[in-house]
């Protein structure tokens, strides 16, 4: 896939004259033998400069042709999981000869950069049509609606989780120097579950998790936990539980402890972690423990508990206030993962 030979100046210059005597692009293209497409970019070229011929360029000039890029373009966007090593080999099965570095700066100037791919549940059709039918028929709810939700969830709380991802300012060689390094242990040195909840006022209770919780486990932490939440968060009459669709949350026992505590229940697709906004909250909360470099479980409990109470009210009122977008970006994804 070369590059085509650039016209001389003479040809050019013909075609610039046969389109002052008003002839045709298709006209002048059959007169001299060439292609219509490049009879219109020599005359867009004078019309814009006035002139026909190229100028010294800074530089080599681009290997791949226009006709390579687009080839380039039209696998990345099929198959964006390609590599530079395929696309060089591609290339190279059409007759150009190119570099990896050359196939990077070539993306990155159709607007591409690489990043490491989002790691999102593995959706199966039934998800993704109960994520769109939850969407959809919530679309419209006033934002009331969504103040009455008390939302909940599990996360697990790594002693040296997100700590192992965050960046240092460091001189060169200097990558090994105590200060620059995060210390890690096998396994993540521990972990701890939580269960927390929260609505537009703010975050409530966050106990820990101790043990394999299972529905019995469950009930108890309900029990302990979300009517104290409720009442402390004002919620008032008619509020809404919201809990996904683990066993544990789904089982008879569970369902029966509900509805005896007269608890509404919000109807919730499975696999869904996009539309529960409790997930940007756990995000939020690792960070900010992240910051505090727990020692060891016992002070990352402490630490967790801290951080979650310290939590704005205005940042869970954001979050349900613009719970809307959330469902309108669901829609947009076709109820595939979004940036929620």
């Amino acid at each position: 896939m070369a590059k085509t030979k650039e016209l001389s100046k003479d040809v050019r210059d013909k075609i610039v004259d046969l389109h002052k005597a008003r002839m045709g692009y298709k006209t002048i293209a059959k007169q001299l033998g060439e292609k219509v497409t490049t009879v219109g970019a020599i005359i867009r070229k004078w019309k814009k400069h006035k002139r026909t011929v190229n100028l010294p360029r800074p530089g080599a000039p681009c290997k791949i042709s226009p006709r390579g890029v687009a080839m380039i373009m039209r696998t990345v966007r099929n198959q964006p999981r390609t590599t530079r090593e395929d696309l060089v080999n591609d290339l190279k099965a059409a007759g150009t000869i190119v570099t990896k570095k050359t196939i990077g700066n070539t993306l990155r100037r159709e607007g591409l950069k690489s990043c490491s791919a989002r790691k999102v549940p593995l959706l199966k059709k039934a998800h993704i049509h109960a994520s769109l039918k939850f969407a959809n028929e919530h679309l419209n709810d006033s934002e009331d609606n969504w103040v009455k939700v008390l939302w909940s969830d599990e996360t697990k709380m790594e002693l040296f989780g997100i700590n192992s991802t965050r960046r240092v300012w460091r001189r060169r060689n200097a990558a090994y120097d105590p200060k620059n390094t995060i210390p890690t242990v096998k396994y993540g040195g521990g972990n701890i579950m939580l269960w927390g909840c929260f609505s537009a006022k703010g975050t409530a209770q966050l106990p820990r998790i101790k043990g394999t919780m299972d529905g019995a486990m469950y009930r108890q932490i309900l029990g302990e936990n979300l009517l104290p939440s409720a009442r402390a968060l004002k919620m008032g009459r008619g509020w809404v539980f919201q809990h996904d669709n683990d066993p544990k949350h789904t089982a008879k026992a569970t369902k029966e402890w509900l509805k005896k505590k007269h608890i509404k229940v919000l109807e919730w697709p499975s696999q869904s972690p996009d539309l529960n906004p409790i997930e940007n909250l756990w995000r939020e909360l690792k960070v900010r423990v992240a910051k505090r470099q727990p020692r060891n479980l016992n002070d990352l409990e402490k630490i967790c508990k801290e951080e979650w109470d310290k939590i704005p009210p205005e940042m869970c009122a954001n979050l349900v206030a613009n719970y809307k977008k959330r469902l309108t970006s669901v829609i947009a994804n076709k109820g595939f993962a979004t940036k929620y």
